[in-house]
């Protein structure tokens, strides 16, 4: 009788593991998170802001607020600050995807020659844009680089200020334009050249304390940076050469400061 017999094991389905498969987010998804990684970047640097504001205590003077804000240690641990931010932001809007951060980001090397290649483009590209500044009678650097250099000397951070420049800016720049909007972006309708465009922009917008000379210099470096990171895969690529273009930026503001 089944009264009587043995109770039958109760055969319980096995767990089934996520089957779904990494998938990179597309247009809607990369513009939602990538405001969600500006506005992190922007509160990392605020922050900075917002301490050397309140340092100076007593009665609140916008003449001395707008200084601090200008002086080349703000700015310097402003935009060093924003690196762990747009970092922490991007590995959160990545993990849903389930691929690993350094395969979302393309962060590998390329060849050398690659690399050889990219530099060589960069320096006739920016040589260029010197030489038609030239030719208009304008400065070949921002008067912005220069006031900022300046008082980084004064108040002994000039070592800082190379650091956010040349290290800093182009890792989390790289990071957000070339690496997390061009992946979604270009597997998105938009495809390749549409990518390389819109992230373009999107990083030009970052640079608002440039004049619209130098904004059409910013965002034909950052096609050709587009262009690089398509043909080699590497965002490590983009990020050392943004890297050694600010750096020398920065040396050349220096220099022709000094002969002033």
């Amino acid at each position: 009788m089944d009264s009587l017999s043995p109770a039958r094991a109760v055969a319980t389905p096995a767990a089934i593991p996520d089957q779904r498969p990494p998938r990179a987010w597309k247009f809607w998804g990369t513009t939602l998170w990538g405001l969600f990684i500006f506005a992190a970047m922007f509160l990392g640097q605020l922050t900075v802001i917002i301490y050397f504001v309140l340092r100076q205590g007593g009665s609140f003077d916008i003449a001395d607020a707008i200084r601090v804000i200008g002086g080349g240690l703000t700015i310097s641990l402003s935009v060093i600050l924003g690196l762990p931010a747009v970092l922490l932001a991007t590995w959160v809007a990545i993990r849903p995807t389930r691929m690993s951060f350094a395969d979302y980001l393309a962060l590998r090397w390329t060849s050398w020659r690659n690399f050889f290649i990219g530099l060589a483009a960069l320096a006739i590209l920016v040589g260029g844009w010197d030489l038609l500044s030239r030719a208009l009678g304008r400065e070949v650097t921002p008067g912005f680089m220069g006031e900022v250099l300046k008082t980084a000397q004064a108040e002994g951070a000039l070592w800082l200020l190379v650091i956010a420049f040349s290290v800093a800016a182009p890792m989390w720049e790289e990071i957000f334009a070339r690496g997390f909007l061009y992946r979604g972006w270009s597997e998105s309708r938009l495809g390749v050249a549409g990518a390389i465009f819109l992230s373009s922009l999107a990083w030009t917008s970052l640079h608002l304390q440039y004049d619209w000379f130098f904004f059409g210099e910013v965002f034909s470096i950052g096609l050709l940076l587009g262009y690089l990171r398509y043909r080699t895969n590497s965002t490590w690529l983009t990020i050392v050469l943004h890297g050694i273009n600010n750096l020398a930026a920065t040396i050349q503001t220096f220099w022709l400061a000094g002969s002033n």
